[in-house]
């Protein structure tokens, strides 16, 4: 038995959906249609991880391959790439940026490995409309709004956008914990989407930071 023959298997099973004697419902999607449910695969995953049931992370990571494989299908579909052409284009990645497992490259710390990382993928966008010319960019904007502004924050500090420190307080993470609820609590009873407020407060943080960066 070939190893990749349950693969083929679901690729086979994909494309019978798709077809014209398959399933209505699979017939009618689109990538566009499809888009939140991988989304949602991805956080019954991690339900399924931080519960530590490997019944339920096997079955997860079923579906969230099904995401990838229905994509692929429509992709083929419309005759841009395959499963296998995505297949190969992310092992083809990890060996360009793994110079140190897969080439001479010496590093001596994990560090040095982000570093590198960061240097090949600059240099693999640059000169395409893909490029990445702010040390800001890169960050998908569909993020929950929090988990975006901690990566804001988080690249502003690595390319020396922010410097200083926030307030003088020294707070414990229950403390800062507790009061994070309380600010949504708060916004909830004003009727107003904790979610939204701060997605408005970064954009505006990311465009001063923006300007901040074109100023050096």
């Amino acid at each position: 038995m070939k190893n990749n023959s349950a693969i083929n298997d679901l690729l086979k099973v994909m494309s019978k959906l798709r077809s014209p004697t398959g399933c209505p419902w699979d017939r009618e999607q689109d990538h566009r249609s499809l888009r939140w449910h991988a989304v949602e695969e991805v956080y019954e995953l991690l339900d399924a991880i931080e519960a530590g049931d490997d019944h339920e992370l096997e079955e997860e990571l079923g579906d969230l391959l099904l995401q990838v494989v229905f994509h692929c299908q429509l992709a083929k579909e419309r005759g841009v790439f395959n499963f296998e052409k995505v297949a190969r284009t992310i092992s083809e990645k990890l060996i360009r940026r793994h110079p140190h497992v897969f080439g001479n490259t010496k590093v001596k710390d994990v560090d040095e490995v982000w570093a590198n990382w960061e240097k090949i993928k600059r240099a693999e966008k640059h000169g395409t409309k893909h490029a990445r010319p702010s040390a800001l960019d890169g960050i998908p904007k569909h993020l929950p709004a929090l988990l975006r502004a901690e990566k804001l924050v988080k690249k502003a500090r690595k390319a020396k956008l922010l410097t200083a420190a926030v307030g003088k307080r020294r707070l414990t993470k229950p403390t800062l914990a507790g009061e994070l609820f309380a600010l949504a609590e708060l916004a909830q009873q004003s009727g107003w989407s904790a979610e939204g407020l701060l997605r408005g407060e970064i954009q505006k943080r990311e465009r001063a930071l923006r300007r901040r960066e074109k100023s050096r």
